[in-house]
């Protein structure tokens, strides 16, 4: 028996990519190992005891900060976020695969958005958003509206600017996914099921939808997570209330102890849980496409 012997060329390889792989992951192992220290810890290494303590004190709060009540509205605003961009990208790809006027135009219009810089992008929402404020104010005093101006705050807020901010992040991506799955979808399916006197939506309904269904959910998956630790696009076109990367970031710089390690923790838990949920649900949905092909 003969063993082939590996090139010299693959063990730099190998090399290099297990110090990317270290570039990427490690941070956050240390993040997480040093959330589980005891109360003893401290910000660096070495590991101070092992416990739960600062997830505790997480619970408990860190100082004015109502860190459970960040956590729920970067939840709400990513599952919005997700149902959006798997809505508009599946109805942007449906209409692309048609001759479209103005696709073009529209296309670049859309995806424009993921090379203009981020603070740019919240800044200018931000400013539209402060600009349809003195309208409405506008508007409601040359009415008389006296009671409801003096109770107007803003518009700016987690489900209308940084909405709208976080979409222009996610839809460029929603649509580029969809546009590949279409790219190498065989027709024939819907063409098979029109033959048979479906109607188009019956073709989509149960033709093309259960055939592009993991992808979509891929989709849904990259919707939550860019919208979950979105800082930059949401900074200046969020309103009053933040969102929880945005807590994060201001923590960084007030407190000096693991809880804040422990909430980076609990951060990448709920991205990793999206993550295999999504991948789980993927690989079911696959699964299920093939058993239904099968003769």
């Amino acid at each position: 028996m003969t063993h082939d012997k590996r090139p010299a060329g693959f063990w730099w390889l190998a090399a290099f990519f297990a110090l990317f792989v270290l570039f990427m992951y490690g941070p956050m192992l240390v993040i997480v190992i040093l959330s589980f220290q005891g109360p003893e810890g401290g910000l660096t290494l070495p590991l101070r005891g092992i416990s739960l303590h600062w997830f505790y004190k997480l619970a408990e709060g860190l100082g004015v900060v109502d860190i459970g009540a960040a956590l729920k509205r970067s939840l709400g605003l990513g599952l919005v976020v997700m149902a959006l961009t798997v809505i508009f990208s599946v109805l942007a790809g449906l209409a692309f695969r048609k001759k479209l006027a103005g696709g073009n135009t529209l296309f670049y219009v859309v995806v424009a958005s993921l090379i203009m810089p981020s603070i740019i992008v919240s800044l200018g929402i931000g400013l539209e958003f402060r600009l349809l404020d003195s309208g409405i104010k506008k508007m409601l005093e040359e009415f008389g509206m006296t009671s409801t101006l003096e109770n107007y705050g803003t518009a700016l807020g987690l489900y209308t600017s940084a909405l709208g901010a976080h979409l222009t992040w996610t839809l460029p991506f929603g649509l580029l996914i969809m546009f590949a799955i279409f790219n190498r979808f065989n027709p024939t399916y819907e063409e098979a099921a029109r033959d048979l006197g479906a109607t188009p939506w019956q073709s989509f309904r149960y033709v093309l939808l259960p055939l592009i269904a993991p992808s979509i959910v891929g989709i849904g998956m990259f919707g939550f997570t860019l919208s979950w630790d979105e800082i930059a696009r949401t900074s200046q076109a969020i309103g009053d209330a933040n969102s929880l990367p945005l807590e994060l970031q201001g923590l960084t710089t007030t407190v000096t102890t693991p809880s804040i390690y422990a909430l980076g923790t609990v951060t990448m838990v709920v991205s990793f849980a999206v993550m295999g949920i999504a991948v789980g649900l993927a690989w079911l949905l696959t699964k299920r496409q093939q058993r239904a092909l099968e003769p």
